[in-house]
Parts: structure tokens; C-alpha cells; sequence
């Protein structure tokens, strides 16, 4: 099974990364994945980071002419903010030393992970919780799971999505947004859709939507607030029976939901129409299923391409809801931890929303979810075996 480990500090040195369970034979490029990470900086109404960070993915292990090697993958995304020229963090972040005349952060921001990281870990400064707890993690997430996409892409699986709200401004149920997506899905399959939305400065397919969601942005940062969103992340080419029925922790749609959960700021995810299907009747909610010589199929796709745990065949679709920034303009009340004195929140310079780079992550977590369960089910050590038995599954 793939599995990776992230390590490093929002503004320290670099982030590293190490990928282990690759099969052998599988492409991957840095332009591949530094295009991934392109995409991470995607969507209006991002902060000043993404005007200086140009990430740019380092290999040192585990890829050879082009392909896996079967080894484990080391990689390295230098922090251009650690390097910048008067920036500070070299001091603020040094490995080594007192720490004496470096300031400490002592408001911590509600909504955040600051009080809570400082109580268990014991910390007298919330600068450690800060930096680790930073989104900028997932840009090091980004370039692991990317090499899991670059093995289901191998195999015809894509992975795309697209956002459905920021604010108080977005689509209300899956009618709304579904003619949008199965074009595109029935022209190039998930990867349609993805590029298809990152044309929008919101990522979303409605040129009407977005324009809404600009203005909604600006006003909200004028009010000095921020905003959170939902996105839908969906797969194409998933073969019959991915994950399973018969043990909790190998259903599909409960990993899927994990690793969109595992995500900085997301605080509910749904498999499908999960949402509406605890209102509307079954009816309503479950897909008939139509058979011939080519196979099974569905009429519809309420049930997100996941019934009992394990794929159908359908596209697999999974939707995240992610919260508001806890860094605002607009200070909130806190506790100084220092002096135990009520006091507003300071400001760190944030976004006002990330809910598209929010989608391009999930697309990441959800690929590597994919990735094991094809692993699981199918097995083997190079592309080459995997493919044979894959294509034979769908035959």
C-alpha cells in the first residue's frame, strides 16, 4: 500500500516529503507535479503568499529515467519565504540557539489550532502550532499524492473537481450544477472537469457564479472577514468493487471521507447526494439499476458511484465543506496567554477565502484514497502487472 509522510514548518526552511509503497514503472515528472502545485494557488481572494511562492518540486529518490522505481520517493518544496531576502524567519525559525529576542505569539486565534496545540504540546508560544497547523503543509501533500495520480492516470482513472459556493453565494443542490459536469465528464472524463474549472478565478463552471462569488469576496474583505465554501471532488474509470462490504476500516466511501476530513479547515464531507438523501425518500435518493450485454449500469448517480462501501462503476463523487479562515482583518476577542488578559486578535497575513485551493488538495487525498484501493484489490509491483489485471477486470 502507498503511503506518505510530511515534515516541515510553514515558513522554515523547506517541506519534505517521502513517498513508500510506489509501484515500479509508473511516469512521474517534476513538471507533472510542479503543475500540480501550480494549481494549489489557484482562486481569487488568496493572500499575498501567493504572490512570492513559486513551488517548484525537488526529487532526490525513487524515480529513474522518468519512472518509479518501486523505491521510496524523497522529495523537497523550499519555502521561498524563508529565503527572502530580510524576510526574519531564518531567525524566528533557527534550528538552533536561546530563541531570546525573538517576539512570542500569545493570541491565539479562535477557530484556530493555537490555544488547543500550545495546551497539549505546553508550549509558552503559539509560533510552533502556527507553523505546522498551516495549510502550507498541503502543498508537500500535494506533490505526494500527486505520483498516486500520475499511477491511476496510468490505469484511465482521473480525478477532477470544481467549487460549488464561497459564501453566501453558490449552487443549492446537485440538479443545479450536474448538466455542467456531465458534459464535461462525457467529453474527457474527470480531467475535463478539472481544467475546465481552473479557467474560472473561482474554479467554478458557471461564468454567472463566479462573477457573483468575485463581488461576494470583495465585500467581504472590505468588511475585513473571510469565507468558507463547498467543492466537488469526482473520479472517472473507477472499476466494480473498490474497497469493501465486509469490514469497517476497508470501506470506500469512509476512507474517501477521511481524507477529505484530513484536510485543513474542512469540517464535513458528503459521498454523493448523502446530504439530501436524509430528507428526500428512497425513491427519490436510490439509482435503478439497468442491465445488457455491455453490462450494468444506473439511471442516476445519487449514491456517488459508492453502494455498500465498494465503487459501482459510476463516477465516484465526494463533496467537502470547508470553513471560514480563523485569520481576520476583524479582530475577534482572545485570552493573551502570556498574561491571561482578555485582548482582540492580531492580524497574520492570510487569504480571505481558499476554498478553490481547498478543491485542488482534495483532488490529491481523494487520488491517493484511489490509489490503495485499486492496490488493494488488484495488487502487484509494477504498473505494467497492475494494468494487465485492471484491464482485464473491465473487459
Amino acid at each position: 500500500m502507498i503511503r506518505y509522510l510530511t515534515a516541515g514548518e510553514s515558513h522554515g526552511e523547506a517541506l519534505i516529503g517521502i513517498v513508500e509503497g510506489m509501484p515500479a514503472g509508473v511516469p512521474v515528472t517534476r513538471a507533472g507535479i510542479n503543475e500540480q502545485l501550480g494549481r494549489r494557488w489557484l482562486g481569487y481572494g488568496r493572500g499575498g503568499r501567493a504572490k512570492f511562492e513559486h513551488d517548484q518540486i525537488h526529487i532526490y529518490s525513487g524515480v529513474r529515467f522518468g519512472e518509479t522505481m518501486g523505491s521510496p520517493i524523497a522529495m523537497r518544496l523550499d519555502n521561498e519565504a524563508f529565503t527572502r531576502d530580510r524576510s526574519g524567519w531564518p531567525g524566528v525559525m533557527a534550528l538552533e540557539g536561546s530563541g531570546e529576542g525573538v517576539e512570542k505569539v500569545t493570541l491565539p486565534r479562535p477557530g484556530h489550532a493555537d490555544l488547543v496545540g500550545t495546551q497539549k504540546y505546553g508550549f509558552d508560544d503559539i509560533r510552533p502550532v502556527i507553523e505546522r497547523s498551516s495549510a502550507r503543509e498541503t502543498a508537500m501533500r500535494v506533490a505526494c499524492c500527486s505520483v498516486a495520480r500520475a499511477f491511476l492516470s496510468a490505469l484511465g482513472i482521473e480525478v477532477g473537481s470544481h467549487v460549488l459556493r464561497i459564501g453566501a453565494v453558490g449552487f443549492d443542490h446537485s440538479r443545479e450544477w450536474s448538466a455542467l459536469t456531465s458534459g464535461l465528464i462525457a467529453r474527457g472524463g474527470a480531467g475535463a472537469l478539472y481544467r475546465a474549472a481552473d479557467e474560472s478565478e473561482t474554479r467554478m463552471l458557471s461564468p454567472e457564479m463566479t462573477a457573483r462569488c468575485i463581488e461576494h469576496i470583495k465585500e467581504t474583505k472590505k468588511a475585513g472577514d473571510s469565507l468558507g465554501g463547498a467543492y466537488e471532488v469526482m473520479v472517472t474509470g473507477v472499476p466494480v468493487g473498490l474497497g469493501s462490504y465486509v469490514h469497517w476500516d476497508r470501506r470506500l466511501d469512509g476512507q474517501l471521507a477521511q481524507a477529505v476530513m484530513s484536510i485543513q479547515a474542512q469540517k464535513a464531507v458528503e459521498v454523493g447526494d448523502g446530504i439530501a438523501a436524509a430528507t428526500e425518500p428512497g425513491s427519490h435518493i436510490h439509482d435503478p439499476i439497468t442491465g445488457d450485454s455491455e453490462g450494468y449500469g444506473r439511471t442516476q448517480n445519487r449514491a456517488g458511484g459508492i453502494e455498500g462501501g465498494m465503487s459501482n462503476g459510476q463516477p465516484i463523487v465526494v463533496r467537502g465543506y470547508m470553513k471560514p479562515i480563523p485569520t481576520l482583518i476583524k479582530p475577534l476577542a482572545t485570552v493573551d496567554i502570556a498574561s491571561g488578559e482578555a485582548q482582540p486578535t492580531r492580524y497574520e497575513r492570510s487569504d480571505v477565502t481558499s476554498v478553490p485551493a481547498a478543491s485542488t488538495v482534495a483532488e490529491s487525498t481523494v487520488a491517493l484514497t484511489i490509489a490503495n484501493a485499486v492496490l488493494e484489490k488488484f495488487g502487484g509491483d509494477s504498473l505494467a502487472e497492475i494494468k494487465e489485471r485492471v484491464d482485464a477486470a473491465r473487459s
